[in-house]
């Protein structure tokens, strides 16, 4: 529960969606769930098992794997860190919108400006990144048992039930304008039917691309996070049966947040609506489709911004732990020490970032033509850089260095059958290196013909 609750996190229901509406509807999940099974089982199993075979988190399990792989433990303990503070200062975002839907006022929040407003202020989005970050450092305060897991247990099946009943409701959905009536059932065709209209070589690349970077979201690899939950795996467990959970529970939720997603916003806003993507997509257009479905939508609009804290504080208490647990391997700090620390780095860059959009306000460039500020620049260097880097780096050394044995020896110790084992070590020594380095050299503006 714990490490699929690190999985099913925003990316899955602002980033999954928009990028579905935006690659063909079915032809991406068609894609998605083929690199889900394959590539993003590799990485996962990879890391988990790396995490259980040495009992280290990923500052150093890679030391531990082979000497002078350290540098590649690090490089995978600093994107947690440095996603940590600007996931906080989300996660107030989503604070707010869940208080403004529980006080009912969930109409003002579809105004036009009321994020931008919002976000430029200088108090309000500090305080309540602050309030989001203690309640995470509190679940890390309590530790593993105590803390993580009996969080997840309560946390994970009310998120599964709010999506669950939240689809569903997305669907009977109806809305009568200018244009003619729109059904969530049609909304649901479109997500679900692949589109090949106008599809080129290069758009495909496309889609395969934005798909297998969505699986670094979606299932939390490539940033330390399930070397750092693996460690805590007990040696008699199955770890393949873990790894499937594991990729059925992120894959279903991924699945349903669209379902909950695209209908709605196709019904109320059109095809036009589905082109909004991240923060536009969950903070402007889908207060303005609450809105529009009268008072059903304050409640619905109450229960999808519970539901996204839910998942937001699943994902963070998973990133804020692999800060954690590697200060306390590496420098062998008490728990509390370690969270406090962490607390205080993330407290310090969720400020900067907060005041990105105010005070140090600014517009630059980045490689990969996005226009960006402190938010997005971070997002940039840890999800479009560091991690593609730690995985190529994982499948180096686990596929060619130490060769594949280590980890399928760690699969199968228990006696359990290794069901993929070939399409494993295709997968970890061919297909996924390459792939991995097409993603990175695009992420950094070098390839530009995909």
């Amino acid at each position: 529960m714990a490490a699929a609750g690190s999985a099913v996190g925003l990316g899955n229901i602002w980033r999954f969606p928009y990028l579905a509406a935006k690659d063909g509807g079915g032809l991406y999940l068609v894609i998605y769930l083929i690199l889900a099974i394959t590539f993003g089982f590799t990485l996962l199993t990879t890391e988990i098992a790396i995490g259980r075979k040495t009992k280290q988190s990923p500052l150093t399990a890679y030391s531990k794997i082979k000497q002078g792989w350290g540098l590649l433990g690090m490089i995978a303990c600093l994107v947690p860190v440095i996603i940590m503070p600007y996931y906080c200062v989300i996660g107030g975002w989503v604070v707010k919108y869940f208080i403004a839907f529980l006080t009912g006022d969930g109409g003002n929040a579809a105004a036009d400006g009321y994020f931008t407003d919002f976000i430029s202020g200088e108090i309000q989005p500090i305080v309540l990144m602050m309030i989001f970050l203690f309640i995470v450092a509190f679940i890390i305060f309590r530790g593993v048992n105590n803390g993580i897991e009996s969080s997840s247990k309560i946390i994970m099946p009310i998120l599964l039930l709010l999506v669950i009943g939240i689809a569903i409701f997305s669907l009977t959905i109806h809305y009568t304008d200018d244009t003619g009536t729109r059904t969530g059932m049609e909304g649901f065709f479109i997500y679900i039917v692949p589109s090949f209209k106008g599809m080129t070589v290069k758009g495909f690349f496309t889609v395969l691309l934005d798909a297998m970077g969505q699986l670094f979201f979606s299932l939390s690899v490539a940033m330390g996070i399930m070397i750092a939950y693996g460690s805590y795996v007990r040696d008699d467990a199955n770890l393949v049966k873990s790894i499937n959970q594991i990729e059925i529970f992120d894959t279903a939720v991924a699945f349903l947040a669209g379902v909950m997603i695209i209908p709605a916003v196709y019904t109320f806003m059109g095809k036009e609506g589905m082109a909004a993507s991240g923060p536009s997509l969950m903070f402007i257009s889908l207060p303005k489709v609450f809105a529009a479905m009268g008072k059903a939508g304050t409640v619905i609009g109450c229960l999808f911004f519970a539901m996204v804290l839910f998942a937001a504080l699943t994902s963070a208490v998973s990133v804020m732990e692999a800060v954690v647990s590697s200060l306390m391997d590496k420098f062998h700090m008490s728990r509390i020490k370690a969270a406090t620390l962490e607390t205080i780095i993330a407290l310090a860059g969720g400020i900067l970032v907060c005041l990105g959009y105010n005070r140090l306000y600014f517009d630059i460039t980045l490689p990969n033509g996005a226009h960006a500020q402190i938010l997005d620049i971070m997002d940039y260097i840890s999800n479009n850089c560091f991690m593609p880097l730690v995985a190529i780096g994982t499948c180096i050394l686990i596929g060619w260095v130490v060769k594949p044995k280590i980890i399928i020896d760690e699969v199968e110790k228990t006696g359990c059958k290794f069901g993929r084992k070939k399409l494993y070590l295709i997968m970890l020594q061919y297909i996924a290196p390459v792939l991995l380095v097409i993603l990175l050299l695009k992420s950094l503006g070098i390839l530009t013909i995909i």
